[in-house]
């Protein structure tokens, strides 16, 4: 099987929720909510609407996602991207028009902390 094959694909109009385990690729055109754990490529359409836990080997982003995403290769957001929450990944590639809004920590998913050293003040806005 070729190493970019498509081995399943949820499509336009098609919803779906819970868990997703696979190997190799899938691909999401339509919606998602729930938990994808792979250690493949997860290709995220720009129609598809995507919210959860993503765990995976690379996520290529065109659509909209709403969650935490751990890519232990690279995250790849496409100008039509949009993702609302945090990634954790050492490897990002960012189109120009693609939307970021959360936290960003690159480095291995071993050694990258999403979380702020417990001696980092908070902000008073008052």
């Amino acid at each position: 099987m070729a190493r970019d094959e498509i081995n399943a694909f949820l499509g336009a109009g098609t919803n779906y929720q819970g868990k997703l385990n696979f190997q190799g690729a899938v691909r999401i055109d339509g919606n998602f909510k729930g938990e994808v754990v792979s250690d493949g490529t997860l290709v995220v359409g720009q129609e598809a609407v995507v919210e959860g836990q993503i765990r995976v080997g690379q996520l290529v982003l065109s659509g909209k996602l709403l969650g935490e995403v751990d890519a232990a290769n690279k995250v790849v957001l496409h100008k039509t991207a949009n993702l609302l929450g945090n990634i954790r990944t050492p490897v990002l590639v960012v189109e120009e028009g693609a939307v970021l809004e959360g936290q960003l920590v690159m480095g291995s998913l071993d050694t990258a902390t999403p979380n702020l050293p417990s001696d980092t003040p908070a902000i008073d806005n008052d």
